[in-house]
């Protein structure tokens, strides 16, 4: 028994060990970001991965801009669109995450009495169609996944996701988070970044972008790869138009 507790005690320090020596590593390659631009992403990696065995090639569009070359029109419309409260909050809007989580919850139970009341063939459509996960995630943390974790949906990598967006708020500048976000977020099928986007889109530089334009892009975030087959579709236009009539409220970092 005491060579099993000393393993165990053991086997928990290098785990501890372990832990600590990850969130040093994160922490040290979020500082360079302070100078340095990243090369990539986890996110994009897994997408070249995805597209070099599923197409057999890897058409890829992406190109770093700095700050000054973004449009604002463009910082306004992502914000608008996507974390009204990006420069006053912390990195995590809590409101935000538990409307979020009280909404799926809705929508599971919903689901569930729908598969519950449908026939056999029914029940095993929609068991193979789960039902939409609505987010609650800050433009932080959105980077904070797309830069360093995996798309499992899970509580160990949702609480490392939170002490990566706690270090990016720490180390970084409001309008360097922003500025790494809109030149590494996807806008389609390996079309990453503002500029791949506005050449992509509308064959015009991310710095030309019209505020109509800019709105339409930002309404694509969160599902840009089925936007990217409709960019022009009412639903994209009806809710650019809103997001564009917002902007000039938009305080920029």
């Amino acid at each position: 028994m005491k060579m099993l507790g000393r393993f165990l005690l053991r086997l928990l320090a290098l785990l501890l060990l372990g832990t600590l020596a990850l969130q040093l590593y994160f922490a040290g390659r979020i500082a360079l970001m302070n100078v340095l631009a990243p090369q990539s992403t986890t996110f994009e990696r897994s997408e070249a991965w995805r597209l070099a065995i599923e197409q057999q090639r890897i058409d890829w569009s992406q190109q770093w801009v700095d700050d000054a070359a973004l449009s604002k029109h463009l910082k306004r419309a992502v914000i608008a669109s996507e974390d009204a409260g990006f420069v006053e909050h912390s990195g995590v809007e809590w409101d935000a995450l538990e409307k979020a989580w009280n909404r799926n919850q809705r929508e599971e139970a919903k689901a569930e009495r729908r598969i519950a009341q449908a026939s056999p063939a029914a029940k095993a459509r929609a068991a193979a169609r789960p039902p939409k996960v609505i987010g609650g995630s800050t433009i932080t943390q959105q980077l904070a996944k797309n830069l360093f974790l995996s798309g499992e949906r899970n509580l160990a990598r949702k609480g490392q996701e939170f002490i990566i967006t706690m270090m990016l708020e720490a180390m970084l500048s409001k309008a360097r988070i922003l500025e790494i976000y809109l030149n590494n977020v996807e806008w389609g099928e390996g079309v990453f970044g503002a500029q791949a986007a506005a050449r992509h889109y509308f064959r015009v530089d991310a710095r030309q972008l019209s505020p109509a334009q800019a709105a339409r892009l930002a309404v694509m975030l969160p599902a840009p790869k089925r936007f990217e087959k409709r960019p022009s579709s009412p639903y994209v236009i009806s809710r650019a138009a809103t997001i564009e009539a917002r902007m000039p409220a938009v305080e920029l970092p």
